[in-house]
């Protein structure tokens, strides 16, 4: 009778590990919000992260070594939700193109609204991260955008047009963090204003749009 070996233990627990992992980090990020939202960026510390998970310091210097590195990576969390909103918006069947940008307005302003820490921390840009910045939130969503063009609406954007659609992407993002410093749902104002800027902007790259008016 030939003996199997035994089942290796390693195997058997190597995912549920890292689930119990990815699930501990994901509670130390949404106590970090928590913090950043109640006491601000400057004053978040790796102890009252662990305070407010109800976790050891030990646990949290485990997956962070300092309090940047809790932001960093906070920040980046805040960035993959908002770049998910706007992907679900550009994978949806708009009937227009107008409505599209629209659609992406609101996937925006809705992060601001629904995400805690999005409105003082954003993505990051702002964090002192010595000479290894983070890069604009703008060009992050300039590429999506583009190939949204190009295989929906069969749009081709040379680099001017490129570069004037990240201009026009721009400054609607600088419109809604304004609108949202001092106002946790958005100063309709502010908003309102960077809709229209945004629209006038891009229907200058886009004459598509100016058709549908």
């Amino acid at each position: 009778m030939i003996e199997r070996p035994a089942p290796s233990s390693v195997t058997v627990r190597h995912e549920p590990v890292q689930a119990r992992a990815a699930l501990r980090i994901e509670a130390l990020l949404d106590a970090a919000a928590a913090v950043v939202v109640e006491h601000g960026i400057e004053h978040l510390t790796t102890a009252l992260v662990a305070e407010r998970a109800g976790a050891s310091i030990g646990t949290v210097y485990r997956y962070f070594p300092d309090r940047v590195a809790v932001l960093v990576a906070l920040a980046e969390r805040n960035l993959e939700r908002m770049r998910l909103a706007i992907e679900r918006v550009l994978l949806a069947e708009h009937p227009s193109l107008s409505e599209t940008i629209e659609a992406v307005v609101e996937a925006m302003v809705e992060t601001f609204r629904e995400v805690p820490s999005f409105r003082s921390l954003r993505a990051g840009e702002g964090l002192d991260l010595g000479p290894g910045q983070r890069a604009p939130v703008v060009s992050t969503f300039v590429g999506d955008v583009v190939e949204h063009l190009r295989e929906r609406w069969g749009i081709e954007l040379d680099d001017a047009q490129r570069e004037a659609l990240e201009v026009a992407i721009g400054v609607l993002d600088a419109l809604v963090t304004y609108a949202f410093l001092h106002d946790p749902d958005g100063d309709p104002r502010y908003l309102a204003l960077g809709v229209e800027l945004m629209r006038e902007r891009v229907a200058r790259v886009l004459p598509q749009l100016a058709d549908e008016a």
